[in-house]
């Protein structure tokens, strides 16, 4: 890889650069994973099957590549903001006002308004954040659907600070190296995935795929670390000026061009969701801090994209409860093909709205009150 300009090798022991275009990135990321959850069975507003409308097929692939994007750019901008001499305790305790509190909310909300059938065990692990650690392919995504994700990024938050010690002990020149490394692992994860029992549980949307297959590629933890320790990785070669930018409109391509190839039959579905979009996904990020970090303008900065990309955390864990709910409230299917695209909107600004008040409400004066050592005398 070529060097990136001569300004983001100066990032490194300086003070942090903000990325408010990374910010803005979040939002269409979580709209992805909005999208794919509309098809689903029991979201979908049309009469017919789900699973064989023309618009789930589009979107077979936009919640694996919101989920990719998410967990590489989590790895980055963790790397990119870390503390020299930061201790972990502090950092875990950021991590944990962060994401726990919006997360027991939806949770709760999640259970009193579309799960309270779920049975106790089931309920209990993904209170505690465990339902990514079970070879169950309903409690993976029990409660609230979404939530398995952030069962993943806690073993993340609590890996960061031992893969972050490591990766600073790379030398600049071969960084590269353990790139193309990490991304050839992310590559074969579905391949060993066959060589765990299939089980007698499949997808309800994609019936060939095994509930077992896809935890051990998707869910597992272990296995998505990967996806993590290359937004680490690519941070460190930007901030150490070794990454090649491609710029932020090629690398916007470049990531619709990997998810229409994604989408094409013959892909298999768990390579398609873990691989194809993935370094599209990194060069995208990394374009978007070098642009940051030169103080260029960029769409994903604007005011809105930042706002809807500050409350874009609670809009991923709220918007299923909003679409489950309204598909309980509505009823019967729905005949108009416009009025279900109306409605789709609607339910997409009230997600808004509801995790804007999350936001406001609970994230923000949580963050601010609990995220830094209380002073002591």
């Amino acid at each position: 890889m070529a060097s990136a300009p001569a300004s983001a090798a100066l990032r490194v022991g300086g003070p942090a650069v903000r990325l408010p275009s990374l910010t803005g990135m979040r939002f269409p990321a979580a709209l992805l994973v909005f999208l794919f959850h509309v098809s689903l069975p029991g979201r979908w507003l049309l009469p017919g099957d789900a699973n064989s409308t023309r618009y789930a097929r589009l979107v077979e692939q936009a919640g694996g590549v919101g989920v990719t994007f998410f967990f590489v750019l989590s790895g980055f901008v963790l790397t990119w903001s870390a503390r020299e001499g930061d201790r972990r305790t502090s950092f875990w305790r950021r991590r944990y006002v962060k994401i726990v509190p919006n997360y027991l909310v939806a949770w709760a909300l999640a259970m009193l308004l579309i799960a309270g059938g779920t049975a106790f065990w089931r309920s209990a692990a993904t209170l505690f954040m465990l339902q990514s650690w079970v070879p169950d392919y309903a409690t993976n995504f029990s409660v609230n659907a979404p939530g398995w994700s952030l069962s993943t990024e806690v073993f993340f938050y609590l890996c960061f600070p031992l893969l972050l010690a490591g990766v600073r002990r790379i030398a600049a020149r071969r960084l590269k190296f353990w790139i193309v490394g990490v991304i050839a692992g992310v590559a074969v994860t579905p391949w060993l995935a066959g060589f765990v029992p299939a089980g007698s549980v499949y997808m309800s949307n994609v019936p060939s795929v095994s509930g077992l297959h896809l935890w051990f590629a998707y869910v597992f933890p272990p296995a998505r670390l990967l996806d993590f320790l290359l937004g680490i990785l690519v941070a460190r070669a930007v901030m150490l000026g070794r990454w090649r930018n491609i710029g932020l409109v090629p690398s916007c391509l470049l990531l619709a061009v990997s998810y229409v190839i994604a989408e094409l039959p013959g892909v298999p579905y768990l390579f398609a969701q873990r691989a194809v979009c993935l370094v599209p996904c990194a060069l995208l990020i990394a374009a978007g801090a070098l642009a940051d970090a030169s103080g260029r303008r960029t769409l994903f900065r604007s005011r809105a994209m930042v706002w809807l990309g500050e409350v874009s955390f609670a809009f991923y864990l709220l918007h299923f409860i909003v679409l489950s709910e309204a598909r309980n409230l509505l009823g019967a299917r729905i005949d108009s093909g416009l009025l279900a695209v109306v409605l789709v909107v609607a339910e997409c600004l009230v997600a808004v709205l509801v995790s804007w008040a999350m936001y406001a409400w609970i994230e923000k004066p949580l963050v601010r009150r609990w995220s830094r050592a209380r002073a002591t005398t």
